[in-house]
């Protein structure tokens, strides 16, 4: 299976759209199909950071695959996801889709990164696993649990609590299914896409 894409490092002054490019033919998943609607969301602004994601799903009995693109622009984060589709009623024959969703910089409320290290105690060591998960509002969680107070012998109604959060998207690798370059690359990105939306 071909394996998640690494972006190179950061520079203000370098177009990575040709590294970005490469990295999508890399995995042979529909390269023509997905680089286009990528480039189409982009728009013509150089890129500054990417990250490819081909991936496996599960329908029923049958395995499909899933890529994610990610990048970012000087001004926007472009999110891309294109998969795959068996015949069905409006078209006879197997069939992609892309979606593409554009957020401003400026509109990310939360960059959370976490990082699940294997063994801890014996010493420094890279990520096995790591999550981006990137909100701006689009999708609202809200956790529901009864609220209680600290008399164990108390049983009136005190209504409930929750956390409200924010979890537009999300994005977990690992080095055992996507390889160790698929671990640093996610990481790669967060920092870049961190340090963009906190300098704005």
């Amino acid at each position: 299976m071909p394996r998640s894409q690494r972006p190179s490092e950061v520079h203000d002054e370098h177009d990575q759209s040709r590294d970005l490019r490469r990295a999508i033919d890399r995995t042979g998943y529909y390269p023509e199909v997905v680089a286009d609607g990528v480039q189409g969301a982009v728009g013509g602004e150089p890129v500054a950071a990417y990250f490819v994601h081909h991936e496996p799903t599960f329908e029923r009995d049958e395995v499909r695959r899933h890529q994610s693109v990610v990048v970012l622009t000087p001004s926007r984060l472009i999110l891309a996801h294109t998969d795959e589709h068996a015949p069905d009623d409006l078209l006879p024959e197997p069939y992609t889709s892309t979606s593409t969703e554009s957020v401003r910089l400026s509109s990310i409320t939360s960059v959370v990164v976490t990082r699940m290290t294997a063994n801890p105690t014996s010493g420094p060591k890279r990520p096995a696993e790591a999550v981006l998960t990137i909100g701006w509002g689009g999708v609202a969680r809200v956790d529901l649990e009864p609220a209680g107070c600290s008399d164990p012998e108390c049983d009136a109604d005190h209504g409930y609590t929750g956390v409200l959060s924010s979890d537009d998207f999300s994005l977990r690798v690992s080095a055992a299914a996507d390889g160790t370059d698929a671990v640093n690359g996610l990481l790669a990105f967060a920092d870049a896409l961190s340090a963009r939306t906190h300098a704005g």
